[in-house]
This record gives structure tokens, C-alpha cells and sequence, in this order.
């Protein structure tokens, strides 16, 4: 079966967009502080790697395989990103500057679940309201949109923290009330 070059080059690419899906995906979980799962899924990970490359060495002269790993590891690489956008693992903070001052756009947000800080602010040409709200990533874009139905002028800018301690949200968060 491995002497055919067309299922040689398939098995190649397959096995290398496993194994950057992987890779990619280990990687974030890293990030996130998921050491456990992390170091499980490398196991996995290194065994598809060593395979996958075990048949382009073994087999050198054909460049096709070569050019199957390459192939592979660039679609592997979209793959990982992909599954990752889909797990959307952590929370995001997302500033938001209003266009005017509505003291009723923080109540509708938590009466969505959403953690809200707001505060009044200053812009350039007025009263302004910013708000911090703190959402899991999986939220982010009906949190966008959400807020852009409600403000369709204000600004928003989003990161992701690093550490999240206290709060009433953040229980909320983990018994699983958020219901945006």
C-alpha cells in the first residue's frame, strides 16, 4: 500500500495536518495554563510526528513527500486555528467607550450575565461611558453584538487577561449562569 506515491503523498499530508492541529492546539493550551492536557495531547503529538516524518526520510528521493509534508504542515497549521477559534478556551476583557452616557447600557448587559465596570468619562466632544466587561471567548461575538445593536458608535477593544481573581462574576462564570 505505501509503495503507491499517491497514497504515500495522502498519508503524508493527513498525518501532518494531524499532527500541527496538534501542535497548534498544545500550544494554546500551554498558554491558557492547561499543563495536564497539554502534556497529554504532546504525547499523541510527538508519536504523529515521528511517523509522519519517519516516511519522508525513509523515502528522500521522492520530493513529492516532501512537498506532502510542507503541504500539510501549512493546512495544519489553518486546521489548529480553526478547532481553536471553535474550543475558544478563556475569557476576554473588552473596553467600551459609548457615544453618549446611558446609565441603562451596564444593567442590560449584566441582565445578560456579563461582568460590567462602567464609570464615567470624557471624550472629545462629550460625556462619554466606559465600561470593562469580562466574558468567556466563546460570548465574544454576541458580546459585539450585542453591544453594537445597543451603540452603534462605540468603541470597543478587546485583550485577553492573563489572570482573573475575585469577584462575584467570576463564580457565576464557573456554576455556569452566564446565559448571553
Amino acid at each position: 500500500m505505501l509503495e503507491n506515491s499517491l497514497v504515500m503523498i495522502a498519508i503524508i499530508l493527513i498525518i501532518n495536518i494531524v499532527y500541527v492541529s496538534f501542535f497548534t492546539i498544545r500550544m494554546i493550551l500551554t498558554l491558557k495554563g492547561q499543563r495536564y492536557l497539554a502534556a497529554f495531547l504532546s504525547m499523541i503529538e510527538v508519536v504523529i510526528y515521528v511517523i509522519g516524518l519517519g516516511l519522508v526520510l525513509d523515502n528522500l528521493n521522492k520530493i513529492e513527500n516532501l512537498i506532502a509534508y510542507a503541504v500539510g504542515y501549512g493546512i495544519g497549521v489553518i486546521v489548529g486555528m480553526k478547532i481553536e477559534e471553535k474550543l475558544a478556551l478563556g475569557y476576554i476583557t473588552v473596553n467600551v467607550i459609548t457615544k453618549e452616557y446611558d446609565k441603562n447600557l451596564p444593567k442590560i448587559l449584566r441582565d445578560k450575565g456579563y461582568g460590567v465596570t462602567n464609570w464615567a468619562a470624557n471624550g472629545l466632544e462629550g460625556d462619554r461611558m466606559a465600561m470593562q466587561i469580562l466574558t468567556p471567548r466563546k460570548y465574544e461575538l454576541k458580546l459585539y453584538n450585542t453591544i453594537k445593536e445597543l451603540d452603534p458608535k462605540a468603541f470597543i477593544i478587546a485583550y485577553e487577561p492573563k489572570t482573573i481573581h475575585g469577584g462575584f462574576w467570576v463564580k457565576s462564570v464557573k456554576k455556569g449562569k452566564l446565559f448571553s
